[in-house]
């Protein structure tokens, strides 16, 4: 199993985010889940918000990051003049 996750300093604001997860978190191949950090094990957590895809098998990882639709979702952050959020590409065991 592959996941992309995405984690942002700031929360998003909601209508915005909103737009943002229906234009480009569609796949066939692959399963969004979304919502807010709610703390730390240790202080205030690093983070404000959490985003990720979920991909059953590397093809559709690739498929999906090789994309239009993965570079698209990029480009609508900064046009939207959010902080550019960590990325991390993870193969779970």
């Amino acid at each position: 199993m592959y996941r992309i996750v995405v984690l942002y300093e700031q929360e998003p604001d909601a209508e915005g985010y909103a737009d943002h997860v229906a234009r480009f978190t569609g796949t066939p191949n692959g399963v969004f889940r979304h919502g807010r950090v709610t703390g730390s094990p240790m202080g205030t957590p690093a983070h404000a918000y959490y985003a990720e895809w979920e991909f059953a098998d590397k093809q559709a990882f690739d498929d999906f990051v090789r994309g239009e639709q993965f570079r698209a979702s990029g480009r609508d952050v900064a046009e939207r003049g959010w902080p550019m959020p960590a990325v991390e590409f993870v193969e779970l065991a």
